[in-house]
């Protein structure tokens, strides 16, 4: 007896978000690593996936693409207005929003 369509799809999905969450491990390891090798490309790579993962993880889950990133925004935002840290010491805060907005355009 073969399973229905809608259970494959269930199943493949739960496999997918599954895979995605080992990916994600896999990409803290990879930026640790760098760090530890002090390599400037393996720490990208690592962050770079960290994010796409993100995003595809919360795809999966049913988090849109704009959702998340307007939450992401929002937290920037608010970080900015809590006067965290390092936004007091750096900017990063106001300098990563200004380049989001800036990308949105």
């Amino acid at each position: 007896m073969s399973m229905p369509k809608s259970d494959i799809g269930i199943a493949r999905n739960i496999k997918t978000i599954e895979w995605l969450k080992a990916e994600l491990v896999s990409g803290v390891a990879t930026f640790f690593r760098g760090l530890v090798k002090n390599t400037e490309e393996t720490i990208i790579d690592g962050l770079a996936n960290i994010v796409i993962t993100c995003f595809i993880l919360g795809n999966r889950l049913g988090i849109s693409f704009s959702r998340l990133d307007i939450k992401i925004e929002n937290r920037i935002k608010a970080n900015i207005e809590q006067d965290h840290e390092i936004e007091q010491w750096y900017g990063d805060f106001s300098a990563l929003l200004r380049y989001l907005q800036d990308n949105k355009r």
